[in-house]
């Protein structure tokens, strides 16, 4: 079963003042008053379903293809994708409807009536309604079940029946939901044309508009079906039926156009299945077939809240992001090497499915595991795939397939298979490290997950490896990525050199994530450095170049240029339609507007962005830099507070509004709230310089000299902290404590003549001293 993604309630926040991902579109926007009214939300059981819309005459059904593959069509008959969305009827449901189920203060009655399935439970308007069960969705080891709402909204309950035990239980089951929230069962959180509809039927088109907020989403076959994975099949069987083939006593033969064959590319056939199987971003209306993974969508990356910091599996990632990780993907290992890609199952059970590669005598071996054979502790998967139950009892495994790694255990504070799988979790990482150490000696052979890891805390020291693994060609794509990523977010000049190197490189990936990272840089760089990857081969990396070169102007770039951008400009547009029922896309638009001045226009986003998901503070703390540079500082004021309301350990909205009551010479209220925000925030060193200016103006300059040393603890090299602590020394007069912090100043800008002309006056104090 490929499950909802369900998100957390509290979103990672950040701030976009200074850095953005920006990206680009035009949409037809509306104003609240014209936001169409959400209608009654009782069950609609009138209308047809959803996959009743579509009739498209190249998709021909899966019952066409059984007469010539009777064994695939079996092995597919009863698999998780031949259920993965079925009509709800006596055959399809598999729950009790003849229960209470209570969670949360919430109770919900399941019922049947007429012959047909519902359930009586909270709705989006915080009242109890009858809703009728449409579909049901997905089978093993939970099914949930599917409701219709106005404007073609298809809702999952966020109650699912585990198919194991046979027993309801709650998809948030320690989690009071408002009804009002984003991840309330009648919201987008889990709507399935957003969330569910792209990999759980065949041709999906999702068809929102933004306008009226209304879906009309087809499909050409309700779950995933032959062509989801082998495309339309009437040019196939046109073929293989006509004359020319019947006579034809070729060994190889034409048999129409087919996609994921059985001679297809290893790492083609990957990135076929992870276009299902990946957390990512979708740029295209549909996926056709034609083209790349990358074509059509962007994996995430192994960010915070995703994945742990070496890369393990954290939240619902759907295996592509871990297993493209690993060496099995770097030698050619595809999925269907261990999976029956028809029924899914595994080829073989146990061990047995590893020593198909893995030499037995050297792996199945108590001198290679150190455990006792034949015993849980002793099985592949136990050391080199831990897992993670997501949606309450779907167990997944890391697809990573790594060598546990206690030592970063103690480093980073990130899980190893010794300690966190069952096995010795009553031990400490140290004595698993120390273990680890006594059998296979001291050393560990290099992994990307170190310097990852190390890239995690932000800390500057990481930087000098974070480009080392940036520009390792041998190193995982995804890995490379993350680290380019990483780099992106500092201010260190080597690191945007590296990263403006990487954007010729061969990795799609790679290219894609670089030209995100270099918007920073000012408009005449980022013309002529990704002028050129508006012309690349794969559709989102020349996305993401136009991303970057949104509010560059024209003229900087040439007639050819231009066209080229034009061009690209399409695709954007394309993709801000697909995203604007996320309030992430909504972001994304009302960036585009913020960046190309249209600022009205980027108000009413970011509005419609809050609307959406009112958790969503990616998008507060925007609209409250919007308001803070048209000097509405009452209205930022009341967003960033809701913010600190919402999130209270996020750091930096703590110092956005320090800044803001800066700006209007409310000393004492800006000091309280950097004081904070240097509490939460220990990897930008900014922050205690700003403290530090504002308790210096406050008069307090013992804590003001703490403070720009805390900014130097973050980053030794801050010539804003060196300079202020340098300056204050100079102002106390306290020139032998100011005269090496200059001498650092200079090292780093030995041009700087306001340094050097300071540092003349402390060495004349100096010499007139002795």
């Amino acid at each position: 079963m490929a499950p909802i993604h369900l998100f957390n309630r509290y979103k990672l926040s950040f701030l976009i003042f200074a850095v953005a991902s920006i990206w680009c579109g035009t949409m037809v926007f509306y104003s609240c008053s014209e936001k169409p009214k959400e209608a009654e939300n009782v069950a609609v059981s009138t209308s047809k379903h959803a996959h009743d819309v579509l009739n498209n005459s190249d998709y021909l059904g899966s019952e066409s293809c059984k007469s010539c593959h009777e064994a695939e069509y079996a092995n597919w008959k009863g698999s998780d994708h031949e259920r993965a969305m079925m009509v709800a009827d006596s055959s399809s449901v598999l729950a009790d409807f003849n229960t209470t189920f209570e969670n949360q203060g919430v109770t919900s009655k399941f019922f049947k009536k007429d012959g047909k399935y519902f359930v009586n439970t909270e709705g989006g308007d915080g009242e109890y309604h009858d809703y009728e069960i449409l579909y049901t969705f997905g089978v093993e080891p939970l099914q949930q079940y599917i409701v219709e709402f106005p404007r073609g909204k298809f809702q999952c309950l966020r109650t699912a029946w585990d198919t194991e035990k046979n027993k309801w239980f709650d998809l948030y089951p320690d989690m009071k939901v408002v009804h009002d929230e984003w991840i309330h069962w009648t919201k987008g959180g889990l709507n399935w044309n957003i969330m569910c509809s792209d990999c759980h039927s065949t041709l999906v088109k999702k068809n929102y508009d933004p306008v009226k907020d209304a879906y009309n989403t087809t499909f050409a076959e309700i779950n995933v079906s032959c062509e989801s994975c082998h495309g339309a099949g009437k040019d196939h069987i046109a073929v293989i039926g006509s004359e020319a083939y019947l006579k034809s006593e070729d060994s190889v033969k034409n048999i129409g156009k087919l996609y994921m064959r059985k001679n297809a590319a290893p790492g083609k056939l990957v990135d076929d299945c992870a276009r299902c199987h990946s957390l990512r971003t979708q740029y295209t209306k549909f996926y056709d077939h034609e083209g790349t993974y990358m074509d059509h969508y962007a994996p995430d990356l192994l960010r915070d809240g995703v994945y742990h910091a070496d890369g393990q599996i954290l939240g619902e990632v759907y295996v592509y992001g871990s297993f493209i990780q690993s060496k099995m993907y770097a030698n050619n290992v595809k999925c269907n090497d261990c999976h029956n890609v028809h029924s899914l199952e595994l080829k073989v059970k146990g061990n047995a499915l590893c020593l198909q590669c893995h030499e037995p005598a050297k792996y199945e071996s108590e001198t290679h595991h150190f455990h006792q054979l034949n015993t849980e502790s002793a099985e592949c998967i136990s050391c080199h795939m831990p897992g993670r139950t997501y949606m309450g009892n779907d167990f997944r495994r890391d697809h990573s397939f790594r060598v546990p790694r206690p030592d970063l255990s103690v480093k980073f504070d990130t899980p190893n298979s010794c300690n966190g799988s069952g096995c010795h979790d009553d031990k400490s990482s140290e004595w698993a490290a120390a273990a680890i150490k006594k059998w296979y000696g001291p050393d560990r052979a290099k992994h990307f997950s170190e310097a990852l890891a190390f890239g995690r805390t932000r800390d500057p020291e990481a930087i000098p490896d974070l480009i080392d693994l940036a520009t390792d060609q041998t190193q995982p794509a995804i890995a490379r990525s993350t680290a380019v990523m990483y780099l992106g977010e500092s201010v260190d000049p080597g690191a945007f050199q590296a990263i403006a190197s990487l954007l010729s490189d061969k990795e799609p990936l790679v290219r894609y994530t670089s030209a995100r990272q270099v918007d920073v840089l000012p408009p005449e760089n980022k013309a002529q450095l990704l002028a050129p990857l508006l012309v690349d081969n794969v559709r989102t990396v020349r996305i993401a170049a136009l991303g970057s070169l949104v509010g560059v102007p024209k003229n900087m770039m040439s007639n050819l240029d231009q066209a080229n951008y034009d061009q690209v400009f399409k695709s954007y547009w394309t993709g801000l339609q697909l995203r604007s029922d996320f309030p992430g896309g909504q972001m994304e638009i009302a960036q585009y507007y913020d960046r190309t001045g249209n600022i009205s226009l980027a108000e009413q986003a970011y509005v419609r962005a809050i609307e959406i998901d009112s958790y969503y503070n990616p998008a507060r703390i925007n609209l409250a830099g919007l308001y803070y540079n048209q000097k509405r500082f009452a209205e930022a004021e009341k967003l960033f507070k809701k913010v600190i309301e919402l999130e209270p350990a996020f750091g930096q909205a703590y110092y956005s509004l320090g800044l803001l009551y800066a700006e209007q010479n409310k000393m004492l209220e800006a000091v309280e709230y950097m004081k904070l925000a240097t509490e939460k925030i220990d990897y930008n060193d900014r922050v205690p310089y700003n403290y530090g200016l504002i308790l210096q103006q406050l008069g307090k300059r013992d804590e003001a000299e703490l403070a720009f040393k805390r900014g130097l603890s973050i980053n030794p090299n801050s010539t804003s902290n060196l300079y202020a602590l340098g300056y204050l020394y100079f102002e106390q007069k306290r020139f032998k404590e100011a005269a090496p912090v200059l001498q650092r100043l200079l090292a780093l800008e030995p041009e700087n003549q306001q340094y050097q002309q300071i540092y003349s006056t402390i060495q004349q104090a100096l010499g007139q001293n002795q």
